[in-house]
């Protein structure tokens, strides 16, 4: 029996709370981590087929973000039948659970493989940028697998910074950040640390690749831009560090092809000055991602809200009709 805090009813005292909250975390990233080690031990097809059968699982159980994930995809194709939105759903989940089975393999991926299975589509334009010592600010979405097109970029002779979401437990952070600098990525944190801005600047001024996710906002001083016909707030930051210094704002997205990842480089957006400007420049971003999320709907994953006119609960949305 546990006994209660007086003058907190239902709440665990504050040292037995955070005890039981650290517990927790440290069995969340204990199973991360276990994951992560055996699935390098299934061959690929196995490994892929169980995380598929995982993403069916969850996308029965409907949880939140299953719900939101279908509400964003809503936004993008508004047309949609129910039938076709929830197949729709399902191969996002499927997709997204991709990415992690890829995740917990990359690491132990030989380089050969990593190049043999990333295809581009205008290249030139992130190579004729780096080659011209300029630094390159590439913005990209949670769609396909960033990290895997990280390790691309760091094994084809541009290694790049970029900013992570601090994860919890720590243990956890610690892991990831330890893992995608293995792929040869320098990993800033979002909070919690110094702020970013001046390293990303440092890099990019001596020539470097920024790679900054740029489909949410989680500063809460991003702005607000057309997101597929639908009101949506992104972060501005890839704008402003491109606008500071001088570098190419070169939007970035992927999608899967089979056993490949394709990485397209959009046409580099046009700097211009002042706040309408930033808005402007951002707003060229999210026009290369509404562009890539209405071809390939799938392979977004992004389970948080995005929209504004969405509902804070994707439960109190009405259905799509």
């Amino acid at each position: 029996m546990v006994r209660r805090s007086p003058g907190l009813p239902g709440r665990l005292p504050r040292g037995v709370a955070r005890a039981a909250e650290s517990a927790a975390g440290n069995a969340t990233a204990a199973g991360y981590l276990t994951g992560w080690r055996l699935v390098r031990l299934l061959p690929e097809p196995q490994a892929q087929a169980l995380f598929r059968r995982i993403g069916d699982e969850i996308h029965r159980r409907d949880g939140r973000g299953v719900r939101r994930l279908r509400s964003n995809l809503h936004r993008v194709h508004p047309g949609l039948t129910d039938d076709a939105l929830d197949t729709l759903t399902r191969d996002a989940v499927r997709s997204y659970l991709r990415y992690w089975c890829e995740s917990f393999r990359l690491p132990s991926w030989p380089v050969e493989d990593v190049l043999r299975r990333t295809r581009t589509v205008d290249e030139h334009r992130v190579r004729d940028a780096y080659a011209a010592g300029r630094g390159v600010v590439v913005p990209l979405p949670h769609m396909g697998n960033w990290d895997w097109a990280g390790a691309w970029a760091c094994a084809t002779g541009m290694p790049l910074v970029t900013v992570a979401e601090r994860l919890r437990p720590e243990r956890l952070y610690d892991e990831f950040v330890a893992y995608r600098a293995s792929l040869g990525m320098e990993i800033l944190p979002l909070t919690g640390g110094d702020a970013s801005m001046p390293r990303l600047e440092e890099w990019v001024r001596a020539g470097g690749l920024v790679c900054l996710l740029a489909d949410r906002d989680l500063s809460r001083s991003g702005v607000e831009v057309t997101l597929c016909g639908q009101r949506a707030r992104v972060p501005r930051g890839p704008a402003l560090l491109a606008r500071r210094t001088g570098a190419p704002l070169l939007p970035v997205t992927l999608h899967y092809d089979g056993d490949e990842m394709v990485v397209t480089f959009h046409e580099p957006v046009p700097h211009r000055d002042g706040d309408d400007g930033l808005v402007a420049m951002t707003q060229g971003v999210a026009d290369a991602f509404t562009e890539a999320f209405r071809a390939h709907p799938q392979d977004w994953h992004m389970m948080q809200r995005v929209f504004l006119d969405d509902p804070d609960d994707p439960a109190d949305q009405d259905p799509p009709r």
